[in-house]
Formats: C-alpha cells, sequence, structure tokens
C-alpha cells in the first residue's frame, strides 16, 4: 500500500511539471491558433540561455547572482518569442493548418541544430537553483525540486487565470483567442496579442526546463519532454489553462503506475508509450479535451 502510495505521489509530481510546459502550449494556442510542435526545442535554448548566464559566464571569470542571470535570461526569453513570432508565425496567420504543421517541423530542425552551433552537441551540468533531497511525509518521500515545481505551476496556474479573465489585457487576449476578426472589431491588436502570448509561452518553457534540471544535466534530448507535455496540453484542453495542470497529474499518475508495474513486463516500453495513447485516443474522442472548447481545428 505504501509502494502504491508513493507511485502515486511521483506521479502527481511529476505530471504537475508536464503541466507547467504544458501550459506554455496553451497560452500560445488561445491567442494565435498555433500548436508549436517545436516547443521541446524552444525550452532546450530557454535553458541553455540560462546556463550561459549562469555556469558560463562562471566559467569565463565573469560570475553574476542569480536573481541577475535569471532576469538575463527572463530578457533573453522575450526577445527570442517575439523572434519566433515576428519572423516565423506571423506570416503565417490565416493560412492553412497543414502549412503551420509543416513550419513548426521546420522549426523544430532549425532550433536543434541552432543550439547544437552555438552550444554544441555535448552535456554539461545544469545549476542547482531549487533545493535537492526530499520531504518525508510520513512513510513518503516528497523530492523537494519536484515539490517546489508542482507549487509554482498551480500558482502560475491561478495567476494565469485571473490574468486573462481579471485583467484588461487579458481579456483582450481572451478576445483573440476566440474568434481574431471579433477582435478586430473590437479594436484589439491581434498582433500585439499574439506577440505577447509568444512571449508568456517561451518564459513559462524556460521554467518548466528550470524546475525540472535543476543540478541535473541538460543535452539537446530534453527536448523531448515537449513531446511528453504535448499529450498533457491536449488532454486539458488546448485553450484551457486550468486544464493543464489537471491533465499533467493525470497523465503523471498513468506514467508512473505503468513504470512501476508495467514496464518489468514490457522492458520499459509502457510508461513511454502511454502519453501519447491518450494523445491519440483524446483525438478521436474527444479533440476538444476535458476542458478546452468545442469549436477546434484538427491539423
Amino acid at each position: 500500500m505504501i509502494k502504491l502510495l508513493q507511485v502515486l505521489l511521483d506521479g502527481v509530481l511529476v505530471g504537475l511539471v508536464y503541466g507547467l510546459i504544458a501550459i506554455s502550449f496553451v497560452v500560445i494556442y488561445r491567442a494565435s491558433r498555433i500548436v508549436n510542435l517545436a516547443q521541446g526545442e524552444v525550452l532546450v535554448v530557454g535553458a541553455l540561455l540560462f546556463w550561459t548566464f549562469t555556469l558560463g559566464l562562471q566559467a569565463a571569470g565573469l560570475p553574476v547572482p542569480l536573481v541577475v542571470a535569471l532576469l538575463l535570461t527572463g530578457a533573453a526569453c522575450v526577445a527570442f518569442g517575439l523572434l519566433l513570432e515576428r519572423f516565423v508565425f506571423r506570416p503565417l496567420i490565416g493560412q492553412p493548418a497543414f502549412a503551420i504543421f509543416m513550419a513548426s517541423i521546420a522549426l523544430l530542425v532549425m532550433l536543434r541544430g541552432f543550439a547544437q552551433l552555438i552550444w554544441t552537441a555535448e552535456t554539461r551540468p545544469f545549476p542547482q537553483v531549487l533545493p535537492s533531497g526530499a520531504i518525508e511525509i510520513g512513510p513518503l518521500l516528497m523530492t523537494s525540486r519536484l515539490a517546489i515545481g508542482a507549487a509554482f505551476t498551480v500558482a502560475l496556474t491561478i495567476g494565469l487565470h485571473l490574468f486573462f479573465t481579471r485583467s484588461r489585457r487579458g481579456l483582450r487576449l481572451a478576445a483573440v483567442a476566440e474568434d481574431h476578426n471579433t477582435a478586430l472589431s473590437l479594436g484589439v491588436s491581434v498582433r500585439s496579442a499574439i506577440a505577447i502570448a509568444w512571449v508568456l509561452g517561451t518564459i513559462v518553457a524556460t521554467c518548466g526546463a528550470i524546475v525540472l534540471l535543476s543540478g541535473r544535466i541538460i543535452s539537446l534530448d530534453v527536448a523531448t519532454i515537449g513531446f511528453k507535455a504535448l499529450p498533457v496540453a491536449l488532454l486539458g484542453g488546448l485553450e484551457s489553462i486550468r486544464g493543464a495542470p489537471l491533465a499533467g497529474a493525470l497523465i503523471g499518475i498513468g506514467e508512473a503506475l505503468a513504470m512501476a508495474y508495467l514496464d518489468p513486463l514490457t522492458n520499459g516500453v509502457a510508461s513511454n508509450v502511454l502519453p501519447f495513447a491518450v494523445m491519440i485516443a483524446v483525438v478521436l474522442i474527444r479533440p476538444q479535451g476535458l476542458f478546452g472548447w468545442k469549436r477546434i481545428e484538427r491539423l
């Protein structure tokens, strides 16, 4: 029984971090109607930018405080998100879904090559931002890093929900999410709203990278996390901020149970396949996800 509870706890914590990365898909899709398949590579570039402003500068003899490194990373992510929106996806607004799909595939390959060109393909240690170790809850152990990440996911979900439903700027973004033509008729700048969404998506993805990689190793293969977060975004609903953490917890629990009880029987395949089996089921049975709007475009 204790083993089962521990598996469930681990699954919820990991799943909530998946939900954090899934939010980066959601904020972009809400404004631009674009599913960015290269979001995993965006996450990697954000993580490498943070490494550059921490351990990279430290190795060059220019150490900076952690707060300054976070601010520099945030500024770089804003510029990176604006660059992607302006030169890659803005020209595709109103184009067929297939053209956007192919552009995101091309961006995936391009960003991976860009990261390899600038930072090389070697693995490197990631800064220890969050505390290591575990928190004891009776007979259960909760990883400190994942617990903080889960709390951050919940706080960010609440903050973004309030932003989209209570603030003037957020309501403008919500109008863009509903319909671009309607937003234009109300005097809302669609281009500005989409640019803000891409900046938010880039920053959120980088936050997810910091939570997952704190004190660990970073490599280009970390981009696969983006593909694990995509089923979470689809299950929760591509327009639903609040659906992402709940869907993440569900998929995290399923993955943890498969890892504990099915992987020994399937040579480790079950836990890797489960999120994508869920994704296929969602697309076939309920394309809008658990909490998404029913009007949704299939790719």
